[in-house]
């Protein structure tokens, strides 16, 4: 089978592609099948992307989805599908895909879904359809065919041991100079209401497989940089995961064989409740020169009963001082608009902005994203317009119809 898999750039076509398919891709190529990926703007032409798919001639076409991906991917496969003489058979995957299966398999152009962890799931179906086997709902897990809660096909356990995945097919990223991004978890074990990672760990619950939450082995992590290492450059790692910091004893023992191993500069993501002065030590020394923490608010009250993010306000300063005094970069990421915020709590986070100080930063309006324990309490209190799958899922501008902040205000806020 040839498999294209389809990247949506959205804003930057600079970033880094969706990291599942390079994953999927690795799995196929396993067994003698091919991959590629097409990054392709959510306002081309139709006509390019015909072309394109008409030159590389796929037998299968995958799309990884995000919701900010979502109004592009629609259009550029719904045109697609009405344009080819052959159609070519498409599966979404990724998250919107996974908690809007119905919205998404409701589109013209899109066939199956893929729900959850792919790799398993994506390599029994791209073998089924080389065989010639008809696909129906219930046939493979995780893959459905027909939209309906009825039709929603078992859930296989997720893959075990998480070291036996192939690395991830470097092509499928369209990294550059070196630099090259890397996950060593899956799984998240904090309940923040904004976010689809722990819903992951939800989905999963009760497969009868391993717990969705896992970690490879060090060795596991170091192989792969000198695969990368021997296949090219290797100048700066991003580490990927959601939160890096968590497992303190992974962490150390990870931090003393990666400063032996060459010690490559590199970021990663963390929570401040999960640092501490003696780990951005350990880090700093083993070559971290940026970390990113999710500040989102500087309103405590609404970070501890609407976020479920019970840090204070004086353990960020705290955080952010000793990581600044390692000789890190430090960036912090604000959100702004969410259910229950009032003016007063919007301007707290500009207020804790410059008590902090951070090297950088990221500011985006909130969105209720499918799945997310915000998305149903904005839909059951009516806050959620009923047209939002017709609207951008951008982080510019509110979609919600909030009572106690209005999009105008979140607007001039956010312009501040």
């Amino acid at each position: 089978m040839r498999v294209l898999f389809l990247e949506i750039d959205t804003q930057r076509e600079w970033a880094v592609a969706s990291i599942g398919p390079a994953y999927l891709a690795a799995m196929i190529r396993r067994v003698g099948h091919e991959a590629q990926v097409l990054r392709i703007n959510e306002d081309a032409p139709i006509s390019d992307l015909v072309e394109a798919v008409q030159e590389i001639g796929p037998d299968l076409i995958g799309v990884s989805l995000t919701s900010r991906q979502w109004l592009g991917a629609r259009r550029l496969v719904n045109g697609l599908r009405e344009t080819l003489a052959a159609p070519v058979p498409v599966i979404a995957g990724g998250l919107h895909a996974t908690f809007s299966p119905d919205a998404t398999l409701a589109i013209p152009g899109i066939d199956y879904v893929c729900l959850g962890e792919g790799e398993n799931a994506f390599l029994y179906f791209v073998e089924a359809l080389d065989a010639g086997v008809t696909i129906t709902d219930g046939l493979i897990d995780n893959i459905q065919v027909t939209p309906g809660h009825e039709h929603r096909p078992r859930l296989g356990p997720p893959f075990e041991p998480i070291d036996d995945l192939p690395f991830m097919a470097r092509d499928m990223l369209d990294e550059h100079y070196g630099v090259v991004h890397m996950c060593t978890q899956r799984g998240c074990p904090f309940p923040c209401t904004y976010c689809a990672a722990r819903m992951y760990d939800e989905l999963y619950d009760g497969t009868g497989g391993p717990s969705y939450g896992r970690r490879r082995s060090i060795e596991n992590v170091l192989a792969e940089l000198d695969a990368i290492r021997g296949a090219g450059e290797l100048n700066y790692v991003i580490f990927l995961d959601d939160t890096f910091t968590i497992h303190h004893p992974w962490v150390y023992e990870f931090c003393e064989a990666y400063r032996a191993h060459g010690g490559v500069p590199f970021s990663l993501h963390a929570r401040v409740e999960t640092v501490s002065e003696k780990m951005i030590e350990r880090l700093a020394a083993a070559g971290c020169r940026h970390i990113v923490y999710g500040v989102e608010s500087g309103s405590e009250r609404l970070r501890r009963e609407i976020m479920q993010r019970p840090a204070t306000n004086d353990k960020i300063a705290r955080i952010f001082e000793i990581t600044k005094q390692a000789g890190i970069i430090v960036t912090a990421n604000y959100m702004m608009g969410l259910p229950g915020e009032t003016i007063e709590e919007l301007q707290a986070t500009i207020d804790l902005h410059h008590r902090i100080r951070p090297d950088d930063f990221g500011y985006f309006v909130f969105y209720p994203y499918p799945g997310t324990a915000l998305f149903h309490e904005c839909r059951d209190k009516g806050y959620l317009p009923e047209d939002y799958l017709e609207r951008p899922a951008n982080h510019r501008r509110s979609i919600l119809n909030l009572p106690g902040v209005t999009r105008d205000e979140i607007a001039a806020m956010y312009d501040r």
